[in-house]
């Protein structure tokens, strides 16, 4: 069968690697789908194929005003930057230090130096650091909610905030997630594991033949394929330490 592209062949996928339909796999459907949720939840956090870097677009409303903050999707794992807000030397008038500089400096840029003006948006942006600074975030996946420290009076009913975040990627929408090789072997090994963690309250058990049952070591063979699949994707496939808000 061709890669999987959907929650069902991805759940067909896994239970073949396991022997099925040959052997008999004595793991609940209930417990396949929550083992396939532990898989993509790891996945998401860990691998940097299960998020994306984005820009998210937020106009402001009399709720967001009132309450002084943000509600964020559920699909944002956690939040980097916001872009300047309101007032302050970053404001688009004829009164800000930019468009004057670039009003007066560089009107013609077939004359322009660029080393120049380089030079002098590297000073004004140490200048904007110093005397107006960024606007303090605050935020947490499990409320999602965006906190901004600011005087939210600056601000009017209609104006965009443009967030800097990273954002999940959904399998349903982007179906080639569960092709992932990596997220197969991590959801076949967990749900192994939940076989023989199944198997071992009959452990000793003796069926018609002379077969015992022998869950522990399926469960000991597992639990070893999830801890080196998570050292793997930690060291090979997760993203630099960063700062991210979440």
């Amino acid at each position: 069968m061709a890669t999987p592209t959907s929650r069902t062949e991805f759940k067909k996928y896994c239970l073949r690697r396991l022997g099925a339909p040959v052997v008999e796999i004595n793991v609940d459907d209930q417990q396949i789908d929550d083992r396939i949720d532990d898989a993509l939840a790891f996945y998401q956090d860990y691998h940097y194929d299960g998020t994306e870097r984005t820009f998210l677009k937020h106009q402001l409303t009399e709720t967001d005003i009132t309450n002084q903050y943000l509600v964020i999707p559920q699909t944002v794992m956690g939040v980097i930057n916001i872009f300047p807000i309101g007032t302050g030397l970053n404001t688009n008038n004829i009164f800000n230090m930019r468009y004057q500089m670039t009003l007066n400096d560089v009107y013609d840029w077939s004359h322009a130096q660029v080393q120049n003006y380089v030079s002098s948006m590297e000073r004004i942006a140490l200048l904007e650091e110093l005397f107006v600074g960024r606007k303090p975030i605050r935020f947490s996946r499990h409320t999602d909610r965006l906190n901004i420290d600011m005087d939210w009076k600056q601000v009017q009913v209609g104006e965009y905030i443009i967030i800097e975040c990273y954002k999940i990627l959904d399998p349903d929408t982007y179906t080639s997630v569960w092709g992932d090789w990596w997220l197969r072997q991590y959801c076949t090994a967990l749900i192994k594991r939940q076989w023989g963690e199944n198997m071992k309250k009959f452990e000793g058990m003796q069926l018609p033949g002379g077969v015992t049952f022998n869950g522990q070591a399926i469960w000991q063979e597992a639990n070893e394929e999830v801890q080196k699949l998570e050292e793997e994707v930690q060291k090979k496939f997760s993203m630099p330490a960063m700062d991210m808000i979440g």
